[in-house]
């Protein structure tokens, strides 16, 4: 029976090693990874929904809409928030 408890014991050594080198991995490669991609789709998604908020307020000016939402033609200029980030 000794044998069995033995075996047993060296199985969950090796599973807590493995274990520990997947935490490992994950912490190390994948979490930035997935840090990168999500910080890069964002700043595709804001640059998406301002170049749509512009599209709207051109839409609006364009048919008679109020006078003053006519769209500055150095608003991209004058917003930090506008600059394309890589």
């Amino acid at each position: 029976m000794g044998g069995v408890g033995q075996r047993i014991e060296e199985a969950i050594e090796l599973i807590e090693m493995e274990l520990r080198h997947a935490v490992a991995y994950v912490n190390d490669a994948v979490i930035p990874q997935v840090r990168r991609e999500s910080i890069n789709a964002m700043r595709i998604a804001a640059d998406t929904l301002h170049n749509l908020a512009d599209r709207f307020e051109k839409q609006a000016y364009q048919a008679g809409g109020p006078q003053g939402n006519q769209p500055s033609a150095n608003a991209a200029q004058s917003n930090p928030a506008r600059e394309r980030r890589s």
